[in-house]
């Protein structure tokens, strides 16, 4: 009862009122911290970040409407346990590597209409060589994203080459971010040893901080203390 009451505390807080919701998708001067947001970056100030969609390098080939700046935000819950794990990695010499946390849904929206444009393909060999670009949708990409809730995000580990240095490296995951493939599945059975290990080391660590995985994509994690599904947040990333 205890963690139900979080939970609804948590949705409450997170997505505002109606109003506050309808404002978003409106344009209003709402912001990600009136919606229980906070920028993982307060909490760990020197947390790698590759906010991809915020420029040109994603499978869009350009910055995404919604992404003014490349930052992360995040429901505090989620944000303070993202925060807890960084600090449990670094003296074993990890970290993580963040690509892209709340997700405004004009971006969803965006991303939604690359996807049904055939006759822009100049992504294609980096993201989804081996697919049409008219399967993407809805399996990859979906016309509504957990992202839009401020719980959920993507990431990866990094392998330094002592306790505390700046010096990191990504882990070998098997595909990069946002690679368009079953290979990307988490549990892919034609993974390399070594790539299988880093992709448990990362759900492992993930999972004790309270996220799950997304099945179909390594990189991709939401929090247990999700909003309810109707939430989907339209505040710009600024």
């Amino acid at each position: 009862m205890a963690v139900l009451g979080l939970a609804i505390l948590l949705a409450t807080a997170g997505c505002g009122t109606r109003a506050d919701r309808a404002g978003a998708e409106q344009g209003s001067a709402a912001t990600p911290a009136s919606l229980g947001m906070v920028d993982i970056r307060d909490l760990v100030p020197d947390i790698d970040t590759d906010i991809r969609y915020a420029g040109p390098d994603n499978f869009t080939g350009a910055p995404v409407e919604g992404y003014e700046a490349p930052k992360c935000y995040l429901l505090r819950p989620a944000a303070e346990a993202l925060a807890a794990l960084e600090r449990e990695l670094r003296p074993r010499g990890l970290r993580l590597r963040i690509f892209d946390c709340y997700r405004p849904a004009r971006a969803v929206r965006r991303f939604v209409e690359w996807a049904n444009d055939p006759s822009d393909q100049r992504t294609r060999a980096a993201y989804y060589p081996a697919l049409e670009k008219s399967s993407l949708v809805p399996d990859y990409i979906a016309d509504r994203s957990g992202h839009s809730r401020g719980a959920t995000v993507d990431l990866t580990l990094l392998q330094c080459d002592r306790p505390g240095s700046a010096d990191c490296r990504p882990l070998d995951m098997g595909t990069p971010f946002d690679f368009f493939d079953p290979r990307a599945n988490t549990d892919h059975p034609g993974l390399a040893p070594a790539q299988r290990e880093s992709r448990a080391r990362l759900r492992e660590a993930m999972e004790r901080h309270g996220f799950a995985n997304y099945p179909m994509e390594w990189w991709h994690y939401t929090f247990r203390l999700e909003p309810e599904p109707q939430v989907h947040h339209d505040v710009p990333v600024r």
